[in-house]
């Protein structure tokens, strides 16, 4: 059924991608806040030529956060040029735990083969297959399909998204205009609900919002995500671009 319903969800989204187009490199710093203090940076570096494009995203803990659970994390994504995902890895230090995970796309077999290591024990945690679409997205790529997306509020549409564990036709929904103050300045945005919680890819209970400027760049300047109160909300915001 998957393979039968992927020509008329590639049109589906072919109606809506490929207006906006992303530049061939970017540079991206966001602060990390939690409990209204600034618990930590990401960068995300963005390149693409005619052959893809590669996606590097740091995340790391700063300050009394840091000092509690120190937290970096290294993501690379490699994507076609039609922004399909190819490979991804992440090494992860998260306290004492230090994990490398490598997920490999085969859109042709419509396969994708996840490795999970413990990189002090050198031992394998997880490996597994998952059946995906012959194009597919991961976290960090849906972002930038995203980037291209001409969605007003009240419109929505749904994207092939992966965690490599598990495949799901997320919903990208438009919410409203907004406003939005960064370090960078006043930004005039759509605001978009992007559903990945709630057992979709994650199974955590939770609300992830992305603001994008009102314009061909679609700059994501601010992302959110509010979990439940115990933990409390996460927030990007943009510091600085390139």
């Amino acid at each position: 059924m998957l393979r039968l319903c992927l020509p008329i969800f590639v049109l589906a989204v072919a109606a809506f991608a490929q207006r906006n187009e992303l530049p061939g490199r970017e540079a991206l710093t966001y602060s990390v806040e939690w409990r209204l203090i600034t618990a930590g940076r990401a960068s995300i570096d963005w390149r693409q030529d005619r052959d893809g494009a590669e996606i590097d995203l740091r995340v790391e803990s700063v300050g009394l956060v840091s000092k509690l659970f120190r937290v970096q994390d290294d993501y690379r994504t490699r994507l076609s040029p039609a922004l399909c995902t190819e490979s991804s890895q992440l090494t992860s230090h998260e306290g004492s735990r230090q994990r490398e995970t490598r997920i490999a796309y085969d859109g042709a077999a419509h396969k994708a083969a996840y490795l999970e290591r413990d990189i002090q024990r050198n031992t394998v945690l997880l490996q597994h297959e998952i059946e995906i679409p012959v194009c597919v997205h991961d976290v960090a790529g849906g972002l930038y399909v995203m980037r291209t997306l001409n969605l007003e509020p009240g419109q929505s549409t749904t994207v092939p998204v992966t965690d490599g564990k598990k495949f799901a036709l997320a919903k990208v929904e438009a919410q409203q205009r907004e406003d939005v103050k960064t370090p960078e300045g006043v930004f005039h945005t759509i605001r978009y609900e992007v559903y990945l919680f709630d057992n979709v890819i994650y199974r955590r209970p939770a609300r992830l919002n992305v603001w994008l400027t009102d314009d061909r760049r679609k700059l994501p300047v601010e992302i959110r995500v509010r979990m439940q109160f115990t933990i409390g909300t996460i927030t990007l915001l943009l510091e600085k671009h390139e």
